[in-house]
């Protein structure tokens, strides 16, 4: 049952001291969960380092989810899918969270964040959690806070978490990097049906969907199962322990959505008992410790002066030919070494 936790300030700093986030969250108090996101998204430095000491204490209470990475593309009905699979779960007894992201403009750098409104019915369930964040400045259609949100709404007891990203990006590697299941989610009827769509994400593909597969739609839909069916036979070998299943659904009418969570569960319980799960999840914690060392590194090369300034003399001299690029790479790395040992979670 959901408990309510009053968070009290702490006398330092004005901020709720790191055991009240955890009490709160952990007794699945929805109001202190949404604050620590809030925290968690901050770019001041107290917060994050509040919010870091918090979720090192999480940890232990996290990772017992059923985690989903939703992608696909443009207008194949992602958000309307989600919320199908989320009504139809909690309706079974689970708790739901659902991590959204709405890219951000790269000129007014705002977002719509307007995935409540997509999923009313969703966001109404007690059961259900929403919460759209900005991708911001991060690729692969994820927002950098997305892992931690994740640890977060685990350890206040949501059991199925499903993570829709943008779309298909350049680098959806980072999404299938933080979860179980990889789900992408496609259309038919939108020109050939294989081109435009990457070989590398329907290797990462855990499942593929075709979605509005009803009405005047539905002989295509089951024409473009059928092709994607022989390209994943073909992209992943026959002694592989999992050929990723392609099937047609429709979220609009709510069908094939059992069969797809299905799919999920059997997935699940195939690779649960094996070493290969744990040994995924301890991975993907490893990557996440190498994908903060380098977008710090990014940081550095784009928000500190006097990097900014070895790096463009380096590109003038580089372009010019009076300098080689190898010669220019250690320039710039010579100019950040001495930050590295400033690390302050960005």
């Amino acid at each position: 049952m959901t408990q309510t936790v009053t968070l009290s300030s702490s006398a330092q700093n004005g901020r709720p001291a790191p055991d009240e986030y955890v009490n709160g969250i952990v007794a699945a108090d929805r109001g202190v969960l949404s604050r620590f996101i809030t925290l968690l998204e901050s770019k001041l430095i107290e917060d994050r380092r509040l919010a870091q000491h918090v979720l090192t204490t999480l940890l232990s209470h996290s990772g017992r989810s059923i985690r989903v990475g939703i992608t696909g593309v443009p207008g194949a009905g992602k958000s309307t899918l989600i919320e199908s699979l989320g009504l139809m779960l909690t309706a079974q007894g689970h708790r739901v969270a659902v991590l959204t992201v709405d890219p951000t403009s790269r000129i007014s750098g705002g977002s719509i964040l307007g995935d409540k409104t997509r999923m009313i019915d969703l966001s109404r369930d007690p059961r259900a959690f929403i919460r759209p964040s900005p991708s911001g400045e991060t690729l692969g259609g994820v927002a950098r806070n997305t892992r931690e949100v994740m640890l977060a709404c685990e350890a206040a007891g949501f059991d199925v978490v499903l993570i829709e990203t943008v779309g298909v990006g350049q680098s959806e590697t980072v999404v299938a990097d933080m979860v179980d299941f990889f789900l992408v989610v496609l259309i038919a009827g939108a020109g050939d049906e294989l081109q435009g769509i990457k070989r590398g994400l329907m290797e990462m593909a855990d499942m593929v969907a075709i979605n509005k597969a009803d009405g005047d739609n539905k002989l295509s839909a089951e024409r473009a199962c059928g092709l994607y069916q022989k390209a994943m036979q073909l992209m992943h070998p026959a002694e592989s322990p999992w050929t990723p299943p392609v099937l047609t659904c429709s979220a609009a009418t709510n069908t094939g959505i059992d069969v797809l969570w299905s799919q999920i569960l059997k997935h699940r319980t195939r690779f649960e008992a094996t070493a290969w799960f744990a040994k995924r999840r301890r991975d993907q914690m490893v990557q996440w410790m190498w994908d903060l060392v380098n977008e710090h590194i990014q940081h550095l090369l784009h928000d500190r002066p006097e990097v900014r300034e070895v790096s463009a003399h380096a590109e003038v001299a580089v372009r010019s030919g009076s300098m080689t690029p190898a010669d220019g790479a250690e320039g710039v790395l010579r100019a950040i070494g001495p930050m590295i040992g400033e690390f302050k979670r960005l």
